[in-house]
């Protein structure tokens, strides 16, 4: 297969293949992360915070697998091959967070709503790519790499939590990462109300095996093809950027995963939104709408970078290899949404 598609199109077909996955999940399953924080927040339901906690639970079971079996090097994803940051992640995390909720989608959802026909999401899926790339290589790169600056990983020491509890109880690491994997989807999956509700439990299931099949994928042309490309799954902040790119410079560039993984969700969520009928074409109700969702559009792409991923990247790739950025990241993103939505619903106003 190699030999026919070459190394960038075979990762690019991975990232096809698991990203239309995750836009299925988006428009059938409804799986969002900001609909997670509103429904919680605002309605009293969990189902989609546990929607989340499957898919976490999944694929930490099954990256471990992979590492298992051979299948995966813990070593090559960038969530542990390089060193963390907790002030980057709690920033990042925040920023993207806040970013998140004045915009009314995070770059992975504004994805599937723009499968649904959603040009709202037309804005805020350029303003991110492009903002992730004026911080990651652009006027802000040198900025950002002053209050931020690259710390250099342990070779000895990954940074991740089965990594770390592996060294103390000198146990080996994919035990341990399949335990942890197994113990969080017992636990999220336990109460009733979620066994009630068997769409959670499948297209969360969904989810963290996107996850698992991207590791998976770029792990096998990684072994087995001729370049040095790096092993990745699914994030959606420079990749937007990437794909951006790829549109306008094809005949200079080469396809690679992120540019799959983007193109994934969008058929994903355009098959959804039409087997369920919802394919309709939406705009901006206003123009304070719209500088809403630019602006958050703009802290999404800044953040993401700062935090090395987006809700996605951190809170489901990084998390699957149990990186220590992952959950903060994520508890971050969590807490910036949430301050959001209040102002977005409240305006700050004191709790009575």
């Amino acid at each position: 297969m190699l030999e026919t598609l070459g190394d960038g199109p075979a990762m690019a077909l991975v990232g096809l293949l698991s990203g239309a996955l995750l836009g299925l999940a988006a428009r059938l399953g409804r799986f969002c992360t900001l609909g997670a924080i509103e429904d919680y927040f605002y309605s009293s339901s969990d189902l989609r915070l546990r929607m989340w906690g499957i898919a976490i639970g999944t694929a930490v079971t099954g990256s471990f697998g992979l590492i298992a079996l051979g299948w995966l090097d813990a070593a090559a994803p960038v969530y542990l091959s390089g060193g963390w940051s907790p002030l980057a992640s709690v920033l990042g995390g925040l920023v993207f967070g806040y970013g998140m909720a004045i915009s009314g989608n995070c770059g992975f959802g504004a994805l599937a709503r723009l499968g649904g026909g959603d040009l709202r999401s037309f804005v805020i899926v350029p303003v991110t790519g492009v903002s992730a790339y004026v911080a990651l290589s652009g006027p802000l790169a040198t900025l950002r790499l002053a209050l931020f600056p690259v710390v250099e990983a342990d070779a000895q020491a990954l940074p991740g939590i089965a990594h770390g509890l592996a060294a103390l109880t000198g146990l080996p690491v994919a035990p341990i990462g399949l335990a942890i994997g197994m113990t969080i989807l017992a636990l999220v999956a336990a109460p009733r109300h979620v066994h009630r509700a068997p769409s959670t439990l499948v297209w969360g299931a969904v989810v963290g095996l996107a996850v698992v099949l991207a590791w998976a994928g770029t792990s096998w042309v990684a072994r087995h093809g001729w370049e040095d490309l790096p092993v990745a799954a699914h994030s959606f902040s420079k990749p937007l950027g990437d794909t951006l790119l790829f549109a306008m410079l094809s005949s200079g560039l080469t396809l690679s995963f992120g540019v799959g993984s983007v193109t994934g969700v969008l058929a994903g969520a355009f098959i959804g939104s039409m087997l369920r009928g919802q394919f309709r074409w939406e705009a901006c109700d206003d123009p304070r709408e719209l500088r809403r969702q630019i602006g958050g559009a703009v802290l999404m792409g800044l953040g993401a970078v700062v935090a090395t991923g987006c809700s996605v990247g951190q809170g489901l790739s990084a998390m699957s290899l149990l990186a220590f950025s992952a959950p903060v990241t994520l508890a971050a993103i969590l807490a910036g949404g949430y301050i959001g939505l209040r102002q977005l619903m409240l305006g700050f106003a004191p709790a009575e």
